[in-house]
């Protein structure tokens, strides 16, 4: 009885470990934000350097060289009010926006997604353990009564050595009585 309750918890555990990502193989193609080809790559990439702080020192880097090259009037291309600078800001923003805006929807929509996988997973941990204190309880109740059975069965050994060893006592007794009136 050990033996298959042991094996049966075994091969549980065995169930859960070989299907740990179980519920997520349904999401499978949220995986990357924007697609999985070339240009997907390269926008998710584009999108992730915006919030990096290597791309605001060097935004920060470029804007000032740009505008201390044209104020000292090393080369004048884009003098103040620096309307080509602008220019070059609002393309940034015109595509940047729109991307980080899309990163962040899909983004979203993946966490939703994997929210809704992982509370399945705890969903089906609670009925695993749920499963594991009746299986408890069972074997419980069943060792209970396993327990009262060998006190029954000590109880009448105990009963029948008594009386075993009163039978030879009496038996005892009459060969004695015997053997004293042969003699």
């Amino acid at each position: 009885m050990e033996n298959n309750i042991s094996a049966q918890t075994t091969s549980a555990q065995n169930q859960v470990t070989d299907n740990y990502f179980r519920f997520h193989f349904p999401l499978q193609y949220l995986s990357s934000v924007f697609g999985d080809d070339w240009f997907a790559l390269k926008a998710e990439a584009f999108a992730r350097f915006f919030g990096t702080p290597l791309f605001l020192i060097s935004q920060t880097l470029i804007v000032t060289i740009w505008i201390l090259i044209n104020v000292f009037g090393v080369v004048k291309f884009d003098l103040y009010p620096f309307i080509l600078l602008n220019l070059a800001f609002s393309l940034q923003a015109a595509y940047a926006a729109p991307l980080i805006l899309l990163a962040q929807t899909r983004q979203a929509d993946r966490d939703k997604v994997h929210a809704e996988a992982d509370a399945l997973h705890r969903e089906t941990i609670a009925k695993a353990s749920e499963e594991r204190e009746t299986l408890a309880a069972t074997q419980t109740a069943q060792l209970v009564e396993l327990l009262k059975q060998n006190t029954n069965l000590t109880e009448l050994t105990q009963q029948l050595s008594i009386r075993i060893e009163a039978l030879t006592v009496e038996l005892h007794a009459k060969i004695l009585n015997n053997e004293s009136s042969k003699n």
